[in-house]
C-alpha cells in the first residue's frame, strides 16, 4: 500500500484501562470492520495508566502492524483525558471513538461511516437497551433524569441510550481540541459544539471477558464532573434554597409568636432542634456544592496539560508507510 505520507481515511481511537484480555479480540475485530470501507486506516489504542499488561499487549500489536499506534500515559488519567489523547493522536479524515470493553461492537463501523459521509459533520449511537446489571441501569436513568433537569440548555440534554461509540469528521475533531476544559465530558462537549449530528441504533452487548473498571464511586465522580462541567444551576438551586429557608423561618417564627399570644404554647427543643438541623444541613450542603465549583475553577487555572505521554509506538511515518510499492 502507498501512503506517500498522505493522512489514513479512518482513524479508530480507544481510550484503554484494564483491558489486557480484549486488546487482541479489539483489534482484530476492528480490523475486519473497516477493512470493508478501506485498507487506509489506523488504529489508536491509549493505555491510561492501566495496573495490568494492557501496554505490553499493546505493544504487540504495533510490533505486527504499524497501523496500529500506541500511547502510553505516565498514569491514570481518566477515560475522557485519554480519548482526548487518542484524538490528538488521530490524523484520520474521519476518527472513531469507541471504548474497548467490547459491548459496542466493531461491525457498525461501516454504518456509522455511510452515514457520516452522507452529509453528517458527526454520527452518534443509541443503545437499543442496555447490557449491564439491573442496578447500574437504574442508576444510570436516575442521573440522566438528574442531568437533564439541571441542564438549561436543551442541545446539551442526555438522550437516554447514547453512548461513547461515534464517528467524527476532521473539522468536529479539531474543534474538540481546541477546547481545554480541564473537567472535560465527551458528549458535553460534543452536544455543545453544535455540529450536525446523525444517530443510528445498535445492540450492546455484554462484556466479554473481565469486568468494568467503573465502581459505583467512580461512576458518582463521573457523574458529578459531567453535571458541574456543563451548568451552574446547581449554585442557583442553592441560592434558591436558602430564600425558602428564610421564608420557611420568617413563617415559623410569626406562627409561634401567635400561638404564644393567643393558646400559649409548649416550651421545648424539639421544634428548634429541627429548624436548626435543616438549616446547617442546607448550609453546609450550599458550601460543598460552591466548593465543587471553585475546585473545578482552581484546578482549570493550574494550566497543567491534560495528559502526559510516557511512551509512544508507531506514531511517526516510518520507511515501511512512506515507500511507494
Amino acid at each position: 500500500m502507498s501512503t506517500g505520507g498522505a493522512p489514513p481515511l479512518i482513524s479508530v481511537v480507544s481510550p484503554i484501562y484494564l483491558a489486557e484480555d480484549l486488546i487482541d479480540d479489539l483489534t482484530d475485530q476492528v480490523k475486519a470492520s473497516v477493512s470493508e470501507i478501506t485498507e487506509d486506516f489506523e488504529i489508536v489504542l491509549v493505555d491510561d495508566g492501566s495496573p495490568d499488561d494492557s501496554w505490553r499487549r499493546i505493544e504487540k500489536q504495533c510490533r505486527s502492524d504499524y497501523r496500529v499506534k500506541g500511547v502510553q500515559l505516565s498514569r491514570n488519567f481518566g477515560q475522557h483525558h485519554a480519548l482526548t489523547a487518542g484524538l490528538a493522536t488521530a490524523t484520520g479524515d474521519y476518527v472513531v471513538v469507541m471504548d474497548c470493553d467490547l459491548q459496542d461492537h466493531p461491525r457498525y463501523i461501516p454504518q456509522l461511516y455511510e452515514e457520516i459521509t452522507g452529509g453528517y459533520d458527526l454520527v452518534l449511537t443509541r443503545k437499543r437497551a442496555r447490557a449491564h446489571g439491573g442496578a447500574r441501569n437504574w442508576t444510570g436513568g436516575v442521573y440522566s433524569w438528574i442531568f437533564n433537569v439541571l441542564i438549561t440548555d436543551r442541545r446539551l440534554r442526555d438522550h437516554k441510550g447514547i453512548g461513547n461509540y461515534s464517528i467524527l469528521s476532521r473539522r468536529v475533531v479539531d474543534s474538540f481540541l481546541s477546547m481545554n476544559d480541564r473537567h472535560r465530558h465527551y458528549l458535553g462537549l460534543i452536544r455543545w459544539m453544535g455540529f450536525n449530528a446523525g444517530v443510528i441504533e445498535i445492540d450492546h452487548h455484554e462484556r466479554p471477558k473481565g469486568s468494568t473498571s467503573y465502581t459505583f464511586r467512580r461512576l458518582l465522580r463521573e457523574a458529578m464532573v459531567g453535571i458541574t462541567s456543563e451548568t451552574e444551576r446547581l449554585l442557583q438551586l442553592s441560592v434558591v434554597g436558602g430564600f425558602v429557608f428564610v421564608g420557611l423561618a420568617a413563617v415559623l417564627a410569626v406562627t409561634l409568636v401567635v400561638l404564644w399570644a393567643t393558646v400559649g404554647f409548649l416550651r421545648g427543643w424539639t421544634s428548634l432542634m429541627v429548624v436548626n438541623l435543616l438549616g446547617i444541613g442546607l448550609v453546609l450542603s450550599s458550601l460543598g456544592v460552591a466548593g465543587i465549583y471553585l475546585g473545578n475553577i482552581f484546578e482549570q487555572t493550574k494550566q497543567r496539560p491534560l495528559y502526559l505521554i510516557r511512551e509512544e509506538l508507531n506514531t511517526r511515518p516510518s520507511a515501511t508507510e512512506t515507500d511507494d510499492e
